[in-house]
């Protein structure tokens, strides 16, 4: 089943219809370990699913914190050893690649974080931009995993590559985060074989296309959430991007007015446009 946060409350869809939890705080709802079990049974009557208009969806985060990881995949890895290699940083990606201990850093907060169809920004003071197309858990705060989305990390490859200690300038600043456009709710994990799809249009017409799996990741979504928990606390609960296995070419690099779609199934597709 799906779970949006709307402007009239959390809304629950699923094959029978929809309803809502306007009474809930959206917060509080997807801190619970029994997410599953208890939107199953939270009501017994459908209405039909509304039409959603981009002024009702709301980005699906509350008082939680954004986090991510990073080199979990080969194709980051390779793209992350390119561009800081000029700096002299390139063997430290592959050596976290092959590490036992993640690379995870702090990402976003509500208010830097966009939902569906609204506007992601790309750094002024950089050249080279790009969309980090990423799984992202639902995870609460006992470190349960409740829930997916789709997460867009957007990146300044120019600052990233520049050197490794400018990540966070690279990765955290307004706008840079978008999540939506809702929360795909489980009894069971995605399956590895989870297509990521990321589509940049640009002028109506596709720019870039691509697409991975799940099973292209490195590091399973347990042992991410196992590291991030180490000697920390989440009491809302957080969000957890697992990293990109899509990165677009060397010479390619976001432009004001691009359109960046990424798709998850069953999740669905989230959309953004460039400021």
């Amino acid at each position: 089943m799906k779970l949006y946060r709307t402007a009239n409350g959390p809304l629950v869809v699923d094959d029978l219809g929809s309803f809502n939890l306007d009474s809930f705080d959206w917060t509080d709802l997807v801190n619970r370990d029994d997410l599953f079990a208890f939107l199953s049974g939270a009501s017994s009557s459908r209405e039909p699913i509304p039409e959603l208009s981009t002024s009702d969806l709301l980005p699906p985060i509350g008082r939680q914190e954004v986090w991510a990881a990073g080199v979990t995949y080969r194709r980051s890895r390779n793209a992350r050893m390119e561009e800081s290699k000029s700096a002299g940083g390139g063997d430290f990606y592959d050596r976290v690649y092959t590490a036992e201990r993640p690379e995870l850093f702090f990402k976003s907060n509500s208010h830097r974080t966009v939902g569906h169809k609204q506007k992601i920004r790309i750094r002024q003071d950089s050249k080279w931009n790009v969309p980090e197309p990423e799984l992202t858990l639902v995870v609460t705060s006992s470190g349960k995993i409740v829930g997916y989305t789709i997460g867009n990390d957007v990146s300044s490859r120019t600052i990233e590559g520049e050197n490794p200690l400018y990540l966070p300038q690279a990765k955290v600043y307004d706008q840079s985060c978008a999540l939506g456009p809702g929360i795909w709710v489980a009894r069971d994990p995605l399956p590895p074989q989870t297509e990521i799809r990321l589509e940049i249009l640009r002028g109506g017409r596709e720019a870039f296309q691509g697409v991975t799996a799940l099973s292209s990741m490195k590091r399973t979504p347990e042992t991410l959430i196992d590291f991030l928990f180490r000697e920390n606390s989440f009491p809302y609960g957080c969000f957890l991007m697992t990293g990109t296995g899509v990165v677009p070419p060397d010479d390619f690099t976001l432009r004001s007015s691009d359109e960046v779609r990424i798709t998850i199934e069953p999740i669905g597709t989230l959309i953004n446009y460039v400021l």
